[in-house]
């Protein structure tokens, strides 16, 4: 027996499923709310049953398969009262907007035993199948990377941005290049017509073996570019689906002069045959097959979650980075928290778990992480190491080349990760040029430790430190100059901001 499907969504693309289905014989109903729609497509389907809700659908007995192509956001409540009306479902990308009602529409697949596909279509094209199985008979070699663009003027959207509307058909087949899910997920992106809806967004993708992903979606791009590039040692494919040659292969190699200088060899690429083939059709087929033998789709529920994932990973990733400066050559892992305003400047790395207060500036050359807490308005000059242990209250200030160490007896060849030491400096606090402050320590509020100053033990709030090892030599004000007087009286006065302090006990407080 021969399954009857519904197109629900008559818009752009719905007419382009509606095309294909009817072509294929198996069309019998077009559902879509707008009227205007759906008279346009009577009039070229005079034959297929027009419905108005999707009541009508769900209750047509004799029609046993749905395919959704109606906005991302309703994609989740269709697809889910469609199931659960005993049909099976062909769901354009993405299947859900959250990775948790997606695992919940798999279940329900699985409970229903119902067929549920993702129309993550470039697993389809004979182009994308051709360069899998060059990559599994090994004639890429070793992946390296693999780089995507999806870049095109419009269609904008309003109800989802750019990185859930062109990338998933990247993330889906970029994860079945390589088999695995990516440990690490960053992205970043900009949002120019409409606040928190991103126009551009680009990705990387980590993996355990030490491939990357990047992912380049735009559609503020003068014109339509849809490339995807994978770098293996022994050659190199270009899929780009603007030509007619779909797929080239460029067998680029890299010699190593004298053991240790790395030099391109180019050779002239050339185009891989591929069989011809409407990827849109061979997806429509493949859904048809798996409804009729009851097989799982090539990109079945499964593979959809999987992509849904990376997604939230990546929107993660971007939400983190609002209202935040980060320059290109500096390296966000996953799982940092950076606040308001901050910048981050040239090259530096922010590692695993580290939180970075607001209007921070982190400058050139920065490491610092992971497990590390940096508080709000600190400035973080450059070419400062920040270990694991170390806390920076608010409004603290590390000079240039500052270094921390996080445990005080180390050696190359033993493992000491279980004897970090933890330091805390306290809000205020001025750590000088080329310093270094030995772990196990508390740096006092508003305190100040003089350039190439090594401190090996605590200093008190508004002392004022330096030599090797550091001691201290008198007390700074809050404005940070030091203060006269002290050694003879008890209390002194800012020559600079007036301030008054007076000694008790040993410390210094301000009046």
């Amino acid at each position: 027996m021969v399954p009857k499907v519904a197109v629900i969504g008559a818009g752009y693309w719905g007419a382009n499923l509606i095309r294909v289905f009817n072509e294929e014989g198996v069309l019998k109903t077009i559902c879509d709310t707008d009227k205007g729609r759906l008279k346009a497509q009577s009039k070229l389907y005079p034959k297929i049953r027009i419905a108005a809700s999707l009541e009508n659908v769900l209750s047509d007995k004799g029609i046993s398969a749905v395919v959704i192509a109606t906005p991302a956001v309703t994609h989740y409540e269709i697809a889910k009262r469609s199931l659960l009306a005993k049909k099976d479902v062909f769901v354009e990308k993405p299947l859900a907007l959250e990775a948790k009602e997606g695992m919940e529409l798999l279940q329900i697949a699985r409970r229903t035993a119902r067929i549920l596909m993702v129309g993550h279509i470039l697993n389809y094209h004979p182009a994308v199948i051709k360069l899998k199985k060059m990559i599994r008979d090994g004639r890429l070699g070793r992946i390296e990377y693999i780089y995507s663009n999806r870049l095109n003027i419009g269609k904008l959207r309003t109800e989802e941005n750019i990185l859930w509307s062109f990338a998933p058909h990247d993330i889906s087949v970029i994860l079945s290049l390589v088999g695995e899910e990516p440990v690490n997920v960053i992205s970043s992106g900009g949002d120019y017509l409409s606040k928190g809806i991103y126009d551009i967004t680009m990705t990387t993708l980590e993996f355990k073996d030490g491939v990357k992903g990047h992912i380049f979606v735009s559609w503020l791009h003068p014109f339509k570019e849809q490339k995807l590039i994978v770098v293996g040692r022994k050659a190199m494919a270009v899929f780009d689906d603007m030509t007619k040659d779909k797929l080239f292969i460029y067998p680029h190699r890299i010699e190593w002069k004298d053991g240790r200088i790395p030099v391109a060899l180019k050779a002239e690429h050339y185009p891989v045959p591929v069989e011809e083939g409407e990827p849109l059709r061979e997806e429509a087929r493949h859904f048809m097959e798996c409804v009729k033998k009851r097989k799982r789709p090539r990109t079945d529920a499964a593979e959809g979650v999987r992509v849904l994932n990376v997604l939230e990973r990546a929107e993660m990733s971007l939400k983190k980075r609002q209202d935040v400066f980060i320059h290109p050559t500096s390296y966000i892992d996953e799982g940092v928290v950076i606040g308001k305003g901050t910048r981050i400047w040239h090259f530096s790395h922010i590692m695993k778990d580290t939180k970075i207060g607001k209007s921070c500036i982190i400058g050139q050359n920065v490491t610092a992480g992971p497990d590390v807490s940096i508080g709000d308005r600190c400035k973080i000059q450059n070419n400062v190491s920040i270990y694991k242990g170390v806390k920076l209250e608010d409004e603290v200030f590390c000079g240039p080349s500052s270094v921390f160490t996080n445990v005080y007896t180390p050696r190359a060849f033993i493992e000491r990760k279980d004897e970090f030491l933890p330091t805390l400096v306290k809000k205020g606090a001025t750590i000088g040029a080329n310093a270094t402050i030995v772990c196990g320590v508390v740096i006092g509020k508003y305190a100040f430790v003089a350039a190439g100053a090594v401190v090996k033990k605590d200093v008190a709030d508004y002392g004022l430190v330096a030599g090797v090892p550091a001691r201290q030599i008198g007390w700074a004000c809050r404005c940070g100059v030091p203060l006269k007087g002290l050694e003879t009286a008890k209390e002194a006065r800012c020559g600079r901001c007036k301030a008054s302090y007076r000694l008790k006990g040993g410390n210094l407080v301000i009046l």
